[in-house]
């Protein structure tokens, strides 16, 4: 007779609450233990020792459990909670030991004894959570940090408020030269270091004064710059939060680009917005949706450029590619490079320098490393692209030389020589340790994925213990 799951109790600790959401989402999924350790490459123990709250959950492994659980982020945001909680218990035992020394070296005279006036240098008394309190209302305690979160000061408090800069009585182009610089400026940042924390951040305000100015009055010789300037700026934040995982922010942002270049009558960023809106859906598994905007994209081609043709054509390989359609995505290919190899500097807009030779090998590349996974094309062809996109990406591109090396090292360890798959990893992991960036994450869970297969071999077991710690 099986032996009866033993009933959990989320509201005894953070901890205890994160297992139960395991066990819960596990049971959706209709998985067994051993069969989701298996996915994220621990034992079914271990899982089990989670789920009950006695063992805590390693941080490096809270991603891979909400992935091969299909949580959408649920267990992740739930886990910054379980840290929260984690940082308090260790503030309040460092008070309490601070308190303790304190009352060692100075005892006061029993007459003495006063109440201690509250103020600085007077530590708040610990907060117990009362075990008389429902459940429910116990758990809701812990979400907000118990007793101690009503009073406890936020760091932001210390810094003063952000102002609203005033907007012009009529925009002047020092105002759209703003807005682009502001542009140029992210997409460097961006492209350097990926697309979370304070890259997404810093750009908030500066897109909100520059939406700000489409409602000021504008000359009719600027309206069209405005659009493009803002626009751009839209296109830059889309692809930045396209890159940290936001979808739904990503999609509003490139969506409002669209918007923009055709309302600023400008061909060159209405195809650079659905190109990166083909780039989003085909990444989020949606390739039918990314060829859409592809081929919309080069709709009216002969007003394009000849690299921007390129980029097009490049995402309608990758959709093609992922639907299994393996001659039409060579074909694909077969133009992109055409149209590459007609084109000449000075012939783009400034934010187009990216998509030089190395950047045109990568994504052509990726496209043939899709086609090379489902078994539908030899390996060299892409193998040989990635190589050439690793070796001429400049500094500044460090996230694309990451995707690039990831995705050799994964195919390497597929097709290849797992020993040259490490030591290609172990390139890419010093660049992703500089960045933040879910996607440069998603690439190597593949190669976590793809590397179990010599998971015996010690220096593929050290690789995937890096990995898993730099997913952390």
């Amino acid at each position: 007779m099986p032996q009866r799951s033993k009933e959990l109790d989320d509201s005894l600790s953070m901890h205890h609450w994160f297992g139960v959401e395991v066990r819960n989402w596990r049971r959706v999924r209709d998985l067994k233990l051993p069969a989701l350790g298996a996915k994220v490459g621990v034992s079914g123990d271990l899982i089990g020792k989670i789920e009950k709250a006695d063992r805590k959950c390693p941080r490096a492994l809270v991603a891979p459990l909400d992935d091969a659980l299909g949580a959408g982020g649920a267990l992740v945001r739930l886990w910054r909670r379980v840290e929260e909680a984690d940082a308090r218990d260790r503030a309040d035992a460092d008070n309490r030991q601070t308190a303790d020394a304190d009352s060692e070296a100075v005892q006061p005279k029993a007459t003495d004894r006063r109440k201690p006036e509250a103020g600085m240098l007077v530590p708040d008394p610990p907060a117990q959570l009362d075990r008389s309190l429902p459940p429910v209302l116990r758990r809701n305690l812990l979400a907000v940090g118990g007793i101690a979160a009503l009073t406890a000061g936020s760091w932001s408090d210390l810094i003063p408020a952000p102002g609203r800069t005033p907007l012009p009585s009529s925009v002047r182009r020092e105002d759209i030269a703003q807005v682009r610089e502001a542009s140029a400026a992210l997409a460097k940042w961006d492209n350097l270091y990926g697309g979370g924390g304070i890259v997404r951040e810093a750009s908030i305000g500066e897109l909100q004064w520059a939406t700000n100015l489409l409602d000021v009055p504008c000359p009719d010789a600027l309206r069209a710059d405005l659009f493009s300037a803002v626009g751009r700026l839209s296109i830059v934040m889309g692809a930045s939060a396209f890159d940290a995982h936001a979808h739904d922010d990503a999609r509003r942002l490139l969506a409002f680009g669209t918007v923009c270049a055709e309302e600023g009558d400008d061909w060159h960023l209405r195809a650079a917005s659905l190109n990166w809106r083909a780039r989003q859906e085909i990444w989020t598994g949606s390739p039918d949706a990314g060829l859409t905007y592809a081929e919309n994209g080069l709709v009216r081609a002969d007003r394009l450029t000849y690299r921007e043709q390129a980029t097009l054509h490049n995402a309608r390989a990758r959709a093609l590619a992922r639907m299994g359609r393996r001659d039409e995505a060579l074909a694909a290919i077969g133009r992109s490079d055409t149209v590459f190899s007609k084109s000449k500097p000075g012939q783009d807009s400034p934010w187009m320098a990216f998509y030089d030779n190395a950047q045109h090998h990568g994504d052509t590349g990726h496209a043939l490393y899709d086609l090379a996974l489902k078994g539908l094309h030899t390996p060299r062809p892409a193998v040989e692209r990635l190589r050439t996109a690793i070796n001429g990406h400049a500094p500044g591109f460090a996230r694309s030389r990451a995707f690039s090396r990831t995705k050799l090292s994964s195919l390497t360890m597929i097709t290849g020589d797992p020993q040259e798959a490490v030591a290609i990893a172990n390139r890419a992991l010093d660049e992703v340790g500089r960045l933040r960036s879910r996607r440069a994450a998603q690439d190597l869970r593949e190669l976590l994925q793809h590397s179990s297969h010599h998971s015996k071999q010690p220096d593929v077991t050290e690789l995937r213990h890096r990995i898993t710690t730099a997913l952390a």
